[in-house]
């Protein structure tokens, strides 16, 4: 994200100019900054990696079409249209005023574990800094934290070796006792039909060494940059899962104060229209990730990655979750339900078009995520390889894989510490740019609702808000703490996130009404929602949304890492961070309802809903002094229905419209 148009204080009441952006570029640019994030390069190919490879781009492109695509531009327009914020464009119907709530809260949650990812991007950073004129210590298998199965030597060339060198390379890979301990020796007999029996592993020849019989001997080597990820980094041998996940790591929680403050100064200061920095934003990654594909498709082994990535696994399509991780992901990557694309659509002119920022960054974001892939699997056949393991265990879910593929695919370029620096620079990057427009949602949020208070003393709100997500993040750097973050991964940014977009999809398309909301996008665009957008809304998008939750619930799988399944009361926290957006959303519904007399009053747009300069109200039932009471133009008509105002301690009023 970029680009946007500083803004300056008006009038004595303390409100903000809102501005715009200083060109339809920097919005597009700000857009494709913002949607394509450290979850293209992290979570996207680790959910392929979890739901067999090519299999997961079937559900993936379904759900963009039927659901991404246009859940994306619904959030575009309508804070384009109205020129507001999360929670207060929602005056449109405010009895649905508990999405933007909603959205704040699922924003707030993911900023808490989504510096944590930001947090391990500074910690490699500098490391690769402070090794520069050095060998990165994810290079060697020579470091303290390393174990016997470390492995830093290509697997043997068996092809171009004779029998004698053959054996003696493969008895280094297999653990001779492993064979004795389970009596494999008669099986081998067996299945070789040898006349007679073998007693010693000195009598196996290279193609009984590799036999399947034998191949759960096989030393389980790690590569050198997993061991520094696992042993290193996470420390995971001293912690015992999520039920004692450890003392806290001082260089972690340093690191994680230090990318707070990041975010601290980025919030207060805001974000500058140069383009320099948009450009820098949307091109950057791009460098990057074409370098480590050439890479890694120079490697041996690379094509091993890639044919698991591209070869399908149709089986997996009766799995609900796979169906659900690629719902997940298209709102997870595209930034749906977060609040955010409504923010930044806000600083629009009112005359922009849509329908291509939609289309375009959301193809532009989903291709993004499948180039990536390539990348980190060609790297993955590469570790496959090097290990003598299958591409689908050479490393391990989560946000590892982009901690141990990359960085080893890197550790192979020429001045590695250099091109380290690069790429972690560039998941800094891309992280600030998201984590930055989820806090704003949250602060935002929390601001509109109390704006008196809050918006005179916005410093040292912004700060307190940092410290307490600084707080709040202190037990992911625990030496287990990557178990806690699974956790908030798996939960916090998933059903909820359907419920908030099937809610908007009722509110805008059912109660306000998809002939209003069409008349809305050609007052802004000029022309009507094709077949296509009608087909979508009204039908496609919701049921879809509906099946994967249900399907979902049914076939339920519990949050785990490595195998390592969580206990109850760890499902339970996971639970009510995923029901929390929706607990209060009935709560603020219902709400709602009491204060307007009823559902239906509470359900009627707002007498100030619209667009917000009168230059642009260019259809009656927007003029000023007339309101749609029921749900036609009934031009001359006043709302005169508001709800009594909240008064607070110090006189101010309940400010937000449409509470």
């Amino acid at each position: 994200m970029g680009g946007k148009k500083e803004v300056a204080e008006t009038s004595g009441e303390g409100e903000l100019d809102r501005g715009t952006w200083s060109g339809k570029l920097d919005f597009f640019l700000s857009c494709v900054g913002y949607a394509v994030g450290i979850g293209n390069v992290w979570r996207f190919p680790y959910l392929c990696y979890r739901n067999g490879g090519a299999t997961f781009l079937i559900p993936y492109i379904i759900m963009l079409i039927i659901a991404g695509l246009p859940l994306f531009f619904v959030e575009l327009a309508i804070g384009q249209f109205s020129s507001e914020g999360p929670i207060t464009v929602w005056k449109v119907s405010p009895i649905f005023s508990g999405i933007g709530f909603g959205m704040c809260i699922v924003s707030g949650i993911v900023s808490i574990y989504y510096n944590i990812i930001i947090m391990y991007a500074v910690y490699y950073m500098f490391v690769s800094f402070v090794h520069l004129d050095d060998i990165l210590p994810w290079q060697s298998c020579n470091n303290t934290f390393n174990t016997f199965e470390c492995r830093d030597r290509p697997y043997p060339d068996l092809p171009n070796m004779n029998e004698s060198d053959r054996v003696i390379a493969l008895r280094k890979e297999v653990n001779v006792s492993c064979i004795d301990s389970k009596s494999l020796l008669p099986s081998l007999t067996s299945a070789y039909n040898l006349t007679t029996n073998l007693t010693d592993v000195m009598q196996l020849n290279s193609t009984m060494l590799q036999d399947e019989i034998v191949k759960d001997c096989n030393y389980m080597f790690q590569s050198a940059s997993e061991q520094f990820w696992k042993r290193y980094v996470l420390q995971l041998q001293d912690s015992d899962g999520i039920e004692d996940i450890g003392g806290i790591s001082l260089r972690n929680c340093l690191c994680l104060f230090f990318t707070w403050i990041l975010i601290f100064f980025c919030l207060i200061k805001g974000i500058k229209s140069t383009g320099k920095v948009v450009y820098f934003t949307a091109t950057f990654p791009y460098i990057i990730l074409v370098i480590l594909l050439i890479r890694g498709v120079t490697l041996p082994g690379h094509m091993k990655g890639i044919e698991f990535y591209v070869i399908p696994q149709p089986e997996k399509l009766l799995r609900a979750k796979v169906w659900g991780d690629a719902a997940t992901q298209i709102f997870y990557s595209l930034g749906i339900g977060f609040g955010g694309l409504l923010t930044m659509s806000s600083y629009n002119k009112f005359k922009n078009n849509v329908f291509r920022d939609a289309i375009l960054v959301s193809c532009i974001n989903c291709g993004t995520s499948i180039f990536a892939g390539f990348a980190i699997f060609s790297l993955l056949g590469f570790m496959a390889t090097e290990t003598n393991q299958d591409v689908d265990k050479v490393a391990s879910q989560g946000p590892g894989l982009a901690f141990i593929a990359y960085p080893e695919g890197i550790a192979r370029l020429p001045v590695a510490p250099l091109w380290a620096f690069l790429f972690f620079f560039m998941l800094l990057t891309l992280g600030m740019d998201s984590q930055f427009a989820m806090m704003e949602t949250l602060i935002s949020g929390i601001t509109d609702v109390f704006p008196h208070v809050l918006r005179k003393r916005k410093l040292i709100f912004t700060f307190c808000c940092c410290m307490v997500g600084f707080l709040l993040g202190i037990p992911l750097t625990a030496k287990g703490g990557i178990y806690v973050m699974t956790l908030m991964d798996w939960y916090s940014g998933s059903y909820n996130l359907m419920f908030l977009a099937l809610m908007e999809i009722v509110c805008l398309m059912y109660v306000y009404g998809i002939k209003k909301f069409c008349e809305d996008v050609e007052m802004m665009c000029g022309s009507r929602p094709n077949w296509y957008w009608l087909a979508t809304w009204m039908v496609l998008c919701p049921v879809a949304l509906v099946f994967i939750v249900i399907i979902s619930g049914v076939q339920y799988e519990r949050a785990s890492y490595e195998d390592r399944e969580f206990p109850n009361w760890a499902e339970s926290i996971g639970w009510i961070m995923a029901m929390l957006p929706v607990v209060v959303f009935v709560i603020v519904f219902i709400v709602q309802a009491i204060r307007y007399g009823g559902v239906v009053k509470a359900s009627r747009s707002t007498a100030d809903w619209g667009p917000a300069l009168p230059e642009n109200r260019t259809i009656p039932r927007y003029q000023i002094g007339t309101y749609d009471l029921e749900g036609e133009d009934n031009l001359g008509m006043v709302y005169t229905t508001s709800p009594p105002p909240y008064p607070t301690a110090n006189g101010d009023k309940y400010i937000v419209a449409h509470l």
